[in-house]
């Protein structure tokens, strides 16, 4: 594993985990089929025949590759150990997070931000426990990506890319610098695969849920990744827009719906999508 790819890799997996359980509370509980033929004009995802092939060979990499290993490492290791690990390397990512609060203007959250960090650093010693939460310093979700969007750059189109998952091409710079901003980038080999297969045993469920509920797995991901990434672009303020997940009205379709719930909510909205029929309207909540 080459150090170039491994930071990379790494920080996508764990953006990929917090995705999968972010389902929960702001993405599609209900998902559409899809026909080729139907995404001709969908100016969002392209290139959707090449991506759909590149999603298929991740999905066998998992279920060959990640999957029995992550879940061999779930067996032998102490829930404890694998919590302190998350904790250890969410604690690292805070100082990205000051980075792009500063860029965004957010002042006041960065003052947070670094409290955060300092606290979970020395009392949580090292990071490994986050009593910053327990004292009321909640964890924020900010990166390059949402500071492009901040400042005017437009999303740009929907991508599959081997093994790291799925992104944008607002994205892409987005991802070089997190990761070179991101600390955890520059540790040894050994320690990221434990943070690999940590974040894989951490998506463990809300991957089954995809591959068991979901109609087609591919607009799932897909709906369920444009919607989370508007939703912190936005700071959740798009959560009550029928266009969650940024495609144009003439691009959809009238008849299909499907839900989007709020964080510890039963409340439903109305969301459209892609042709097809809608999965279930039953709000699902997804355990890491």
């Amino acid at each position: 594993m080459n150090t170039l790819y491994t930071p990379h890799c790494t920080r996508t997996l764990q953006r990929f985990s917090l995705l999968l359980l972010a389902i929960t509370s702001i993405t599609l509980v209900g998902c559409a089929t899809t026909h080729p033929g139907q995404n001709a004009a969908n100016t969002i995802d392209p290139y959707e025949n090449i991506n759909r092939k590149i999603y298929t060979f991740n999905d066998q990499v998992d279920d060959y590759v990640a999957a029995p290993v992550a879940n061999t490492y779930k067996k032998i290791t102490p829930q404890v150990l694998q919590t302190g690990v998350f904790n250890f390397f969410n604690n690292l990512k805070n100082i990205n997070v000051v980075l792009n609060d500063l860029m965004q203007a957010k002042f006041e959250q960065s003052a947070q931000d670094t409290g955060r960090f300092l606290m979970n650093s020395t009392v949580g010693i090292g990071g490994l426990f986050d009593v910053a939460k327990k004292v009321g310093l909640e964890q924020h979700e900010e990166d390059f990506e949402q500071t492009l969007a901040v400042w005017g750059v437009p999303q740009g189109t929907y991508l599959v890319l081997p093994i790291l998952g799925p992104m944008t091409t607002r994205g892409i710079p987005g991802a070089v610098f997190d990761t070179a901003a991101n600390p955890a980038s520059y540790v040894g080999a050994p320690v990221q695969l434990v943070n690999l297969l940590n974040a894989r045993a951490n998506a463990e469920g809300s991957l089954k849920f995809i591959d068991e509920a979901a109609l087609d797995p591919y607009v799932f991901t897909r709906e369920s990744f444009l919607q989370w990434r508007k939703h912190l672009a936005t700071d959740g303020k798009d959560q009550d827009n029928a266009d969650a997940t940024g495609y144009g009205e003439d691009l959809l379709d009238d008849d299909v719906t499907a839900v989007a719930v709020k964080p510890g909510s039963t409340a439903t909205t109305d969301v459209k999508t892609t042709g097809g029929t809608v999965l279930e309207k039953t709000p699902s909540k997804i355990k890491p």
